[in-house]
């Protein structure tokens, strides 16, 4: 028995060593998409499920959000996979614009789309490197229907602009059928009955249901503000 475990589990030298030489892979990731990034442009990103097929509405809704966007100036990045993701790069690609993927090795539903740009796909190991890409290069979050990771997105951003640690930028929740019950939960439970968070955090997103709307809060929040990398 203690030949398996020894044979089968590093010791904690061998992990400290690992762990230091993780580090030149960590380090070259975020230097490789800082040069990859910081050259595309203003760009906003579209998060939502890779489980959404092409026949699915906010699959449609989420390819004219994209459309839209590039018509007004901006590029798309999305997480470079299928379903939402997907959508979002037709959207750009049919529009003629930027269409950003920030891909990932998953074991399962990831895959590069074909309407990412040749030269514009990055590919992640690591989901903290990738997601600082997202918050760094993003002018601003649509966020449609989706799971675990879309959530995670969407805390992390909200939770950076309540502390403080990047300036606001507009977070936008497509689907009221879908979000609205989320944000009852957030005002209901952390704000009035456990008091964890303030009332004007309630404010740093919007939800909409179209796609025009996605572009008024967009072109109004950006009336106001120059557009620049977020830190």
């Amino acid at each position: 028995m203690s030949t398996l475990r020894n044979s089968n589990h590093k010791s904690w030298n061998e992990i400290k060593i690992n762990d230091s030489w993780a580090l030149f892979k960590i380090m070259s990731e975020f230097v490789h998409g800082y040069e990859r990034m910081s050259a595309i442009g203003p760009c906003v990103s579209i998060f939502g499920s890779a489980r959404t097929n092409p026949e699915h509405k906010y699959y449609k809704l989420a390819t004219e959000v994209a459309e839209k966007i590039v018509e007004h100036g901006y590029g798309v990045i999305t997480g470079g996979g299928p379903g939402i993701m997907e959508a979002g790069n037709k959207g750009a690609h049919l529009a003629g614009g930027t269409s950003v993927g920030l891909n990932i090795d998953l074991p399962f539903e990831q895959h590069d789309n074909p309407y990412i740009d040749k030269d514009k796909s990055l590919d992640f190991d690591y989901f903290f490197v990738r997601k600082v890409m997202f918050v760094k290069y993003s002018q601003g979050f649509v966020v449609m229907p989706g799971g675990f990771g879309t959530l995670d997105e969407l805390f992390e951003a909200i939770t950076l602009i309540q502390t403080h640690k990047i300036d606001k930028f507009p977070i936008i929740l497509v689907g009221h059928e879908f979000w609205d019950g989320l944000l009852d939960w957030v005002k209901t439970t952390l704000l009035d009955s456990f008091k964890n968070i303030s009332a004007g955090d309630m404010d740093l997103v919007q939800v909409v249901d179209t796609a025009d709307e996605v572009i008024d809060i967009l072109n109004k929040f950006y009336n106001q503000y120059n557009l620049s990398p977020n830190f």
